[in-house]
Order: C-alpha cells, then sequence, then structure tokens
C-alpha cells in the first residue's frame, strides 16, 4: 500500500527500559515547562476594567451615517444590498413627503432597511460600495443574544443620534468622545 503524504512513520515497538517505565524524566520536562510559564507575561485581558487596542482595519457593528444638519444619508439606492456577499442587507425605498425635509437629504430615503447580523460576514463591501457614505462598520462588538430574532438590526438599531438634539450621544457613537 502507497502513502498518500511523506508524514508516514512506523510505530516504534521496542519494550521500554527502566527509565521509561517509571515515567520520571517525562513527568521533569513537563514539570521544567509548567515551572518556565510562571515567569512569561500573562496574555489574559480582564476584560471590564481593560479594554483591547483595535487594529486600524477592525470591523464591527454597522452604523447608518446622519449629515451635520442631523438628517438621514441614506437615499435606498441599494448598491449595499447589491454589494453584500451574504445578502445580509433587506432595504425597501420610500418617497419624501412634503415637509420631511428636515429628515431626509435626498427625494428618496430607506423606509425600511434591516441587516441581518448572522449572515454578515463583516467584509466591509456595503460601506465601500455606498456612495453617499451613509453606512460605515464601527469599532463596536456585536452584543450577544440568545434569540435569533435580537440579531435582526432595522434602522432604528443601526440609524446614529441626531446631532442637533443629541451632541452627547452622537460625539459617543462616532467615537469623538
Amino acid at each position: 500500500m502507497q502513502a498518500l503524504t511523506n508524514r508516514v512513520k512506523e510505530v516504534d515497538r521496542k519494550p521500554m527500559n527502566f527509565w521509561d517505565k517509571i515515567y520520571l524524566p517525562a513527568v521533569i520536562k513537563g514539570m521544567a515547562i509548567t515551572f518556565s510559564h510562571m515567569f512569561k507575561k500573562r496574555p489574559t485581558i480582564r476584560y471590564p476594567e481593560q479594554k483591547r487596542p483595535f487594529s486600524p482595519v477592525f470591523r464591527g457593528l454597522h452604523v447608518l451615517n446622519r449629515d451635520e444638519e442631523g438628517r438621514e444619508r441614506c437615499t435606498a439606492c441599494g448598491l449595499c444590498a447589491v454589494a453584500c456577499p451574504a445578502e445580509a442587507i433587506t432595504m425597501e425605498a420610500a418617497e419624501r413627503e412634503p415637509g420631511e425635509e428636515g429628515l431626509y437629504r435626498e427625494e428618496k430615503y430607506a423606509a425600511r432597511y434591516e441587516i441581518n447580523m448572522l449572515r454578515c460576514i463583516f467584509c466591509g463591501l456595503c460601506e465601500e460600495a455606498c456612495p453617499k457614505d451613509a453606512i460605515y462598520l464601527s469599532e463596536t462588538f456585536t452584543p450577544a443574544s440568545f434569540a435569533r430574532k435580537n440579531f435582526i438590526y432595522g434602522k432604528d438599531d443601526l440609524l446614529i443620534p441626531n446631532p442637533k438634539t443629541e451632541p452627547a450621544a452622537f460625539a459617543e457613537a462616532k467615537g469623538l468622545s
């Protein structure tokens, strides 16, 4: 029979000598390794008190952006949904009504905008595809939950706070505070 790899090694079946039978050298070697680890730096980070620094390319929770006047940037063009390889974004467009000029920048807006975080692979293609910089991936982890429905984020969950009415919450969401 021919081996598929070059890693084939025959098992050594020779009888054990006295030192092999008492396992003393193996125990001493294991204790030496354990003792050497006692003086090394601990890799554990105590999470609530310490926070580990993010990589500059970290992609976290999605955020729908607003402009300086507090209007939603999303124009429901659908490019983010088309660019998403996991098909995690669902969007429905609507026309702006008279009197809603302060809410939306353009005539069209996203009436329904949902991201299924169980499908999302955090690739960032939605962020790159958006011509209006309406969506970006923040440095926030997706919160844990036991229910699947809690991982489908709607527009109200994703929209950043209004900079005019909630300046402190807006600065915190942007990472400015």
